[in-house]
């Protein structure tokens, strides 16, 4: 993750004639506005844009101050948390706040204030380069998994700026790509984890994002920033641009934006010319309002707000001290990789499953991929990390005993457009090497997937199919043809097609796992952790079955720079069930080593509305294990306004059960959770009737349902 260096040296340059200067205790808004009235209109403007192309890059590798590229520190190692589509699919809140309070002391540590992320952008196309940073398909699981983050990395005195706000859904024409979409579509699920974040988070600042919405870059777009985040929502925080995102000055200047980052205005100041005042928000903004073409009130409006952020974060007397690399963040990052780990097939091989794996019944056991040794904590574009440790999964696999490795296939190193070609002939024997050694072993293990190259899960390009690349496919085909004891482990931020699905008698998909990447999937390899991760994303069978396919280039990934959003509010889940197209794996769904059973439904109404969920959960199996209770919602016939078959509207994780251990589990459904947007009013409309209510253990497998009158 980055981190945004703002430009608190201003602090140093405000008049200071005055002899009297409040607590540090003080109230934060009035210290703002004691601030404000010692500050000159050329040191209101400083604040609101960089001074520095990147000086300081979160808990990444530092740059140097003017320059992308390494300042070659030795102090800047970072623990590698799971990508937030692991975190997501642990659908466990605690160990959100967990990541968010281990994250942020490390933040807190290295001096940094603002962290940019986490992401909630919707996971409308499996081909999304950048997906493997959000939390998947639903917004409701989304916001409700970023809430607690939040609120953890904030109560530590570092800002969160979540991004990116909205509709950066794809990475393909990212800088320049319209979105059309309609006004339901928007308000239902690309709008609603960020609303959330605004209004049960307060999350201090937001990124806009690179795509333009009615025509305007979302980072100046005054119906988007001014309209819904700041004036409608009633938002306080600061509104920062994404590096190079920011396209006019006029737009800047009254769109909404307050802090400007990394523009480089190519074609108007280039090289030696240009100097950090050139920002749309630096000369351009201050002659705007000489001129009086710009009113004080909105420059003080701006200036308020990076205020704000900074007496929150970087002058906070209560901001933590924090720490880095220290055993407990590793074990977070273990343990939220472990539970975001999901156990997507385990078929019997005689009269016991493959998984978990009891490592002394085998006495040839081979390793194939290439991700058992990479480090996927390099390349993917700002997502890259230096880390202090990385626990491999060959290195975890063979602290349990020793085996043999071949890579089987090669991917080179490529990043954004350069191509770094792999040898056909290099390719060739690593493949032979697999095969011949894969005669001779009683256990395979399969570990590879997607990994951070340009056109996989990087930054600034797409997946250029749904297969898995570098002939991953031909391979895990051929070897379940040699040995039928075969597991197939995978990395990656999104789906991908199994043609060798049926051959294959146990699948486990990891996401990004970060530093402990190798010790979580050995944990639930060997049964130490049973597996207890959902998919916060729908597998189809083929990639024509996602909803916006059917509607051609248009909607994805667009013409002439204009993308439509044609499956409207039927994303992910909702449009395959539309659709009745059968999932491979449907959303929400995940496998265990033990068993449970859902007793004691319970559904009441209290007299605010609000619905509450009860349900007894269980285990009913011969070890311990956690269980994620998904809990769905059809609303009663609408002629005007045609909603999906269910929504997911709650859910809940059980701690760790024993064999025949039970806990009840309490949910609640608001009437806002329930309610749609009409189009013709533009508002919420709840509607009264009958409701039913789904209580299953994914989209697909419903084992509960009760009527609920609204």
């Amino acid at each position: 993750m980055r981190k945004l260096f703002l430009s608190f040296l201003m602090l140093t340059t405000v008049s200071l004639n005055a002899q009297t200067y409040l607590d540090p205790q003080a109230p934060i808004e009035e210290r703002i506005k004691d601030a404000l009235g010692r500050m000159t209109l050329h040191e209101k403007v400083k604040i609101l844009h960089a001074q520095s192309k990147f000086t300081s890059d979160g808990v990444r590798e530092e740059l140097v101050w003017d320059e992308w590229k390494a300042a070659g520190w030795t102090n800047d190692f970072c623990v590698a948390f799971p990508s937030l589509t692991c975190l997501a699919a642990t659908w466990n809140r605690d160990l959100s706040r967990l990541y968010g309070t281990s994250i942020s002391e490390e933040f807190a540590y290295r001096g940094k204030d603002v962290m940019l992320g986490p992401g909630v952008n919707i996971a409308r196309t499996p081909l999304n380069g950048r997906a493997f940073e959000y939390m998947g398909e639903d917004p409701l699981l989304a916001g409700e998994m970023v809430v607690p983050y939040i609120q953890a990395v904030q109560e530590n005195g570092v800002a969160c700026c979540l991004k990116h706000f909205v509709l950066n859904d794809q990475e393909t024409d990212r800088f320049s790509v319209n979105v059309n979409i309609s006004e339901r579509a928007m308000r239902e699920i690309y709008l609603a984890p960020f609303q959330r974040a605004v209004e049960k988070a307060h999350v201090y600042s937001i990124m806009g994002s690179y795509n333009l919405w009615h025509n305007v870059h979302c980072s100046q777009s005054d119906e988007l920033l001014n309209g819904i985040l700041k004036k409608e929502w009633g938002w306080d925080g600061c509104l920062v641009s994404d590096w190079d995102a920011v396209t006019d000055s006029w737009q800047a200047a009254t769109g909404g934006l307050d802090i400007e980052m990394g523009t480089t205005r190519n074609g108007d100041i280039r090289g030696e010319k240009f100097t950090f005042d050139d920002y749309h928000l630096g000369n351009d903004f201050e002659k705007f309002v000489q001129e009086g073409k710009v009113p004080m009130s909105v420059v003080d409006e701006k200036v308020s707000r990076v205020l704000r952020l900074i007496f929150r974060t970087a002058m906070n007397p209560n901001k933590i001290v924090g720490n880095q690399c220290s055993e407990a963040h590793y074990d977070a990052c273990r343990q939220i990789g472990e539970e975001g780990i999901v156990l997507l097939q385990n078929n019997k091989r005689g009269k016991a499953p493959l998984l978990p794996i009891d490592f002394s019944k085998y006495k040839n056991i081979l390793v194939v991929g290439e991700n058992a040794t990479r480090s996927l904590t390099m390349g993917g574009g700002s997502s890259e990390l230096k880390t202090l440790r990385d626990i491999s999964p060959l290195e975890a696999l063979r602290s349990q005993c020793s085996m043999d490795y071949a890579q089987g296939y090669a991917s080179g190193k490529a990043l954004y457009d350069k191509k770094d070609a792999v040898d056909a002939v290099e390719s060739k024997r690593l493949k032979e090497e697999a095969l011949s050694k894969a005669a001779d072993a009683d256990l395979i293990i399969f570990i590879g997937g997607l990994n951070k190259n340009h056109r996989q899960d990087c930054e600034n390009g797409d997946r250029e199919g749904y297969d898995l690349s570098y002939g991953q496919n031909e391979l895990i085909s051929q070897l379940s043809s040699l040995n039928s004891n075969l597991i197939v482990v995978t990395f990656g931020g999104n789906p991908y097609a199994t043609p060798w699905l049926s051959k294959v008698p146990a699948l486990i998909h990891c996401w990004y796992l970060g530093s402990e990447a190798g010790t979580a999937l050995v944990n639930v390899l060997s049964g130490q952790v049973c597996p207890s991760g959902k998919l916060p994303v729908t597998f189809a069978k083929q990639y024509e079955d996602y909803p916006y396919v059917k509607y051609g280039k248009e909607a994805y990934p667009g013409v002439d720079k204009q993308v439509y959003y044609k499956e409207d509010v039927f994303v992910g889940y909702r449009g395959f069930e539309k659709d009745k197209k059968t999932p491979l794996f449907p959303f929400g769904f995940g496998l265990s080593y033990t068993t449970f059973s859902y007793d004691d439904v319970k559904v009441a109404k209290d007299t605010d509305g609000n619905i509450s969920v009860d349900v007894t959960v269980t285990n009913t199996g011969s070890c311990a294990g956690k269980e994620v209770v998904q809990v769905y919602v059809s609303a009663p016939n609408n002629k005007e306004i045609i909603k999906p078959l269910k929504e997911l509207k709650a859910f809940a994780k059980t701690n760790l059960l024993q064999p025949n251990q039970q806990q009840t589990l309490h949910m609640t459904i608001t009437p806002q959770d329930l309610a749609s947007w009409n189009e013709a009013t533009h508002q919420w409309q709840t509607d009264n009737g009958e409701y039913t209510i789904h209580v299953g253990t994914s989209s697909a497998n419903i084992v509960k349902k009760v009527k609920c009158n609204v």
